[in-house]
């Protein structure tokens, strides 16, 4: 079975900024951020993962970023995590 990532980014700079996704293969999908090639919200920004996790179902990611991008708390929870 596959398994999906749904992660959040961080933009780096001074006033940073948070992108939360989902995908199959995070390691591209961060390249594709970084070459201006992903979502149209995080080109022209240099992006570092804060935050992963592994979700067995595509439906189930859907929701978790979902969720996470809704929840305020949760995002700035995550964002002064330290990894």
């Amino acid at each position: 079975m596959a398994s999906f990532y749904v992660y959040m980014l961080k933009s780096s700079g001074k006033k940073s900024q948070t992108y939360v996704g989902y995908t199959k293969d995070l390691k591209k999908r961060i390249k594709l951020h970084n070459s201006g090639k992903g979502a149209k919200f995080t080109r022209g920004r240099k992006w570092r993962l804060i935050y992963k996790e592994k979700i067995a179902s595509k439906s189930r990611a859907i929701s978790r970023e979902y969720y996470i991008k809704k929840n305020r708390n949760l995002r700035n929870k995550i964002k002064t995590l330290k990894i």
